[in-house]
């Protein structure tokens, strides 16, 4: 790998996501050699990828450089590479471009989609995880649109027009939001041969309500503002089979549709090689202490969504969203100083700041400690919280910029087939 030899403890991070970039912003120039290892060499700011779905954003505006992250940190190295397995015997692991040693690992992998088990929905359906992923979807929505404006079939104009959305969490709702003003505002200027009546967005989600790790009052809200888009919503729904033109759900509805966006779930990417692999839960997190070490091991830590910290405000884990990872590697880049000089570790405690999500233009809805609200204000919470969590000034300007545009015109400017995608027969 040419990583230059050091006296220094060496600390390998796998994983380039808010909780590795967090801890390698939090050991910068200190007394450790930092190795970095990603499988891209940018870091993804995931929750703003629904906009790239839906055409609101270019990708360069919510991805940031690791290199340039780490730039100005003497003793930090990045490498793009795809870790296979970590050897505990010897401390090292193993990539497609080599092996290297580690005094102390950190994982950091987060999650991959989770399809449960169902290989048809695998195999048809649009997945969104990554960058690439996502401009798969909006090329795919603007290829449909283009077809559904020169087929003479009314039912596959009708599937064409038909987006199915599965997975009512904050992705979900997120995205029939941002597609639901595709439908309201593009379609009738740029398609005027195409009836926006004839586009349908349906968002399935298999528990009782929408936004089910909000509150109620957030649930609600969340409901009242699809319906005004024009979001057709079934609760306790799920889906069984799609084959790539019909969904085939739990109960009596079935649904043409070309396009279906699997929003249902996620499951952990764990690096093989461990012993405490059988102690990864069903939802592959390996489990870890009050210091984010990996249970049977005092220099093998797991950060952020792959790791399964159990505690009495939180007995299934902390939320697999972005504030526990971040605050996650903040924590544990001091804890690994306080263990080079000997000091008493700090235990986890996780701080939670609330949880928000937006339904379109004007609509969203806030859960804090203490207070809930939804409506303008709240999307006006919403926008301001994401835009300072954004990594990089430039990328900031870019989408504000972007969002005042598109506020001021009802406009979605990224509405680009870069990269024509081509569906499974």
């Amino acid at each position: 790998m040419n990583i230059p030899q050091s006296s220094l403890p060496r600390v390998v991070i796998i994983g380039g996501g808010f909780a590795g970039i967090n801890l390698a912003k939090t050991l910068a120039n200190k007394q450790v050699q930092v190795v970095l290892i990603d499988k891209r060499n940018y870091h993804t700011f995931q929750p703003l990828l629904y906009q790239v779905s839906s055409a609101g954003l270019e990708p360069d505006s919510i991805a940031y450089p690791l290199r340039k992250i780490i730039k100005k940190h003497k003793n930090t190295f990045f490498r793009l590479a795809e870790v296979h397995s970590i050897n505990d015997e010897t401390n090292e692991i193993n990539t497609n471009i080599g092996t290297i040693g580690f005094d102390y690992l950190v994982i950091a992998t987060g999650t991959k989609t989770n399809f449960f088990g169902n290989t048809s929905i695998e195999t048809h359906s649009m997945p969104m995880k990554k960058v690439p992923q996502a401009l798969n979807i909006r090329s795919l929505i603007l290829q449909n649109f283009e077809q559904a404006a020169i087929t003479d079939d009314k039912e596959a104009r009708k599937a064409l027009l038909n987006f199915v959305i599965v997975g009512g969490g904050p992705t979900g709702v997120e995205l029939a939001g941002a597609i639901a003003e595709l439908k309201n505002h593009i379609l009738p200027r740029d398609y005027r041969d195409l009836i926006p009546g004839d586009m349908q967005i349906y968002l399935l989600e298999g528990g009782e309500r929408v936004l089910p790790s909000m509150s109620e009052h957030a649930s609600k809200k969340a409901a009242r503002f699809l319906n005004q888009l024009g979001v057709l919503v079934h609760c306790n729904t799920f889906v069984k089979a799609y084959d790539g033109k019909k969904v085939t759900t739990n109960l009596s509805l079935e649904l043409q549709s070309e396009t279906l966006i699997w929003a249902a779930g996620v499951t952990g990417a764990p690096v093989a090689g461990l012993k405490a692999q059988a102690l990864i839960d069903r939802a592959n997190r390996y489990r870890v202490n009050a210091f984010n070490q990996v249970e049977g091991y005092g220099h093998i830590f797991a950060l952020g969504d792959i790791a399964l910290m159990e505690t009495k405000d939180y007995p299934k884990g902390h939320p697999q969203v972005a504030q526990p990872a971040i605050q996650q590697g903040e924590l544990l880049g001091k804890n690994l100083m306080r263990l080079l000089k000997g000091k008493t570790l700090k235990k986890f405690k996780y701080k939670d700041k609330g949880s928000m999500a937006t339904v379109g233009r004007n609509k969203a809805v806030v859960d804090l400690k203490h207070y809930k609200f939804a409506g303008f204000f709240a999307w006006f919470i919403w926008m301001f919280v994401h835009l300072m969590a954004l990594v990089g000034f430039r990328n900031r300007v870019i989408v504000f910029f972007n969002w005042s545009y598109n506020y001021i015109n009802f406009d979605k400017a990224a509405r680009l087939i870069i990269r024509p995608f081509k569906k499974l027969d």
